[in-house]
């Protein structure tokens, strides 16, 4: 059994769940412990059904978390309460969206602009086309998130050519997280990124 103070990852996909080829999934079946938020409806999200199922999933272990989101997951995991956000150990909110640009996803707005109490870190593409980098770089500010660019990336999925992505991994891996087996199956993965 691992020891208290290691964190817990929680994978938490954006609207529409991620797909088996998706980073997120591959790294989802190798990263030791590692738990996946599961939503009711990934095709009309709603938010307060969303959060309530992350938050059971942060409060079903003692263990601290570390939060790996996408997309709308980004989003939802800002709308968790404050003594939810107190069991959170660090976040990487990976292309984040922008639930005022899609109808489907408006029950997510407004998005939070409160500081998130731990460190957090947002990597966005300059050419996302479900969230502006400008827009990017304001949660960036608003929730105290380092920022990482990456040029021409897309939405930093499997159809900008994302599969186990290694600078994701390492950046991961900065959370304090156990990602050395997922960093030795990536080598002989048939899912690696073209981006």
């Amino acid at each position: 059994m691992a020891p208290m103070n290691t964190p817990r990852t929680l994978i938490v996909p954006g609207w529409r769940d991620s797909g088996p080829r998706h980073w997120q999934s591959l790294w989802a079946a190798l990263i030791p412990g590692c738990e996946r938020a599961k939503q009711d409806n990934w095709l009309n999200p709603s938010r307060q059904s969303w959060v309530v199922s992350i938050i059971d999933l942060i409060l079903s272990r003692p263990e601290p978390v570390v939060i790996v989101a996408h997309s709308l997951g980004c989003i939802a995991t800002t709308h968790l309460p404050p003594p939810v956000l107190a069991r959170v150990k660090g976040a990487l909110l990976v292309a984040p969206a922008d639930p005022e640009r899609r109808a489907v996803l408006q029950d997510f707005a407004p998005v939070p602009f409160a500081a998130l109490p731990f460190r957090s870190l947002i990597v966005a593409s300059s050419n996302d086309p479900y969230c502006t980098f400008r827009r990017a770089t304001a949660y960036s500010r608003a929730w105290g998130s380092e920022l990482v660019r990456l040029q021409d990336a897309g939405h930093i999925n499997v159809d900008a050519g994302f599969g186990h992505w290694p600078l994701g991994l390492a950046l991961l891996g900065s959370f304090g997280v156990d990602v050395q087996q997922a960093a030795a199956e990536q080598a002989t993965s048939p899912y690696l990124e073209a981006a």
